[in-house]
């Protein structure tokens, strides 16, 4: 590991992510709207991971370490406001996937999560949100015959597993479908054109 500290930090960073979502579940506050606090953290923690990046690249396994490497994709992945550090994290996540020295499962979860939010259908189905009859279901993706061979190829289950996963964890955090689902969809809008996803 080259950049021991620098490894420690974003640890740092990722266990304060992990706390505030678990204390906001815990107090039945994450589930409603993005909440402030949730998304101050998430803009912070990107801010502090995009100096470190500039500093030395994508933090690789060989740079940080294998788990400073997971928790920097996870403060990518949360980074939901910065569609430009987002983006420009993947391209720089695809070399390092190429180079072994990162996963190609958060590659998968980060150009899926990408997509959706730039209202393209995802690759690899791993993004999911509430649907019409009020399940938890993927977001569009392309081709549902060809979606698990794309997935199993990198290491991931199939779809139809990941499925049943997400709804059981959702019932164990107690997550409820929103109780407007056209007005919530309308805000999710709005919220994409806001921040730069969307025109």
């Amino acid at each position: 590991m080259l950049y021991e500290n620098l490894s420690t930090k974003i640890i740092a960073l990722k266990n304060a992510d992990i706390a505030l979502r678990e204390k906001l579940v815990q107090n039945g506050k994450l589930f409603d709207g993005y909440h402030e606090s949730m998304k101050a953290l998430h803009n912070k923690n990107a801010k502090a991971l995009a100096v470190i990046i500039e500093k030395i690249g994508y933090p690789t396994v060989d740079k940080v370490g294998k788990e400073a490497n997971e928790a920097a994709w996870l403060i990518i992945q949360h980074a939901i406001e910065q569609p430009k550090f987002m983006k420009k994290c993947a391209q720089l996540l695809e070399i390092a996937v190429n180079e072994n020295n990162a996963s190609p499962i958060n590659l998968a979860y980060l150009i899926d999560r990408i997509a959706v939010f730039e209202d393209r259908p995802q690759l690899y189905g791993t993004q999911f949100d509430w649907d019409e009859n009020g399940e938890l279901s993927p977001n569009l993706f392309y081709h549902w015959d060809k979606v698990n061979e794309r997935r199993i190829s990198i290491g991931l289950n199939t779809l139809e597993e990941q499925t049943e996963i997400i709804r059981q964890n959702a019932k164990k955090e107690n997550q409820f479908p929103p109780f407007d689902f056209e007005k919530r969809k309308e805000e999710i809008d709005e919220w994409k054109k806001r921040v730069g996803w969307k025109k």
